[in-house]
């Protein structure tokens, strides 16, 4: 499933890739996130965790890190595994924003403080998004999953919260 901006939108910003993946040791648990950022022949990985969280917290955090560390307006093709996270900005977002982050049965919209930044994320760049079905062979998704299981590795070495990279 494809999610486009109009084509007029990404004129003159550089084009990035985005694979982003979150992983949760139990749910509620430790977590961690991962993301791999390809522009042209440059990649980047970057991941990081949190002590107790949720796997949802996780994916959403791995998506606003990754469009956070883009430091100028690009325009994105992001892969996600997470249909809460695709559905929440596609088909959600529009409608929790004008019910004053209420959802359709009328109560407070989960992870709001996440679901704020990643839309102030979001319109800094002209994303496109894109799902993929996790663990199945998609080898940006792989790694991304990977990372998010490396933050969670960090977390748990150092006993605290894991760097980001």
């Amino acid at each position: 499933m494809v999610v486009s901006p109009s084509p007029e939108s990404a004129v003159d910003r550089p084009a990035v890739e985005i694979w982003t993946d979150g992983a949760c040791k139990g749910n509620p648990g430790p977590g961690g996130w991962g993301a791999l950022l390809r522009a042209g022949s440059h990649e980047r990985e970057l991941f990081g965790g949190e002590p107790v969280t949720t796997n949802n917290r996780m994916e959403l955090s791995a998506v606003i890190q990754a469009l956070g560390a883009l430091n100028r307006s690009c325009a994105v093709t992001l892969h996600v595994d997470s249909t809460y996270v695709m559905h929440g900005m596609t088909r959600w977002m529009a409608g929790w924003k004008r019910n004053g982050w209420l959802t359709g049965e009328r109560k407070p919209v989960k992870n709001r403080e996440l679901w704020e930044a990643l839309d102030r994320e979001v319109g800094r760049h002209d994303v496109t998004w894109v799902w993929v079905k996790g663990h199945a062979g998609d080898p940006g998704n792989e790694r991304a999953d990977a990372l998010a299981n490396r933050g969670v590795e960090a977390l748990q070495a150092a006993g605290t919260r894991a760097p980001v990279r």
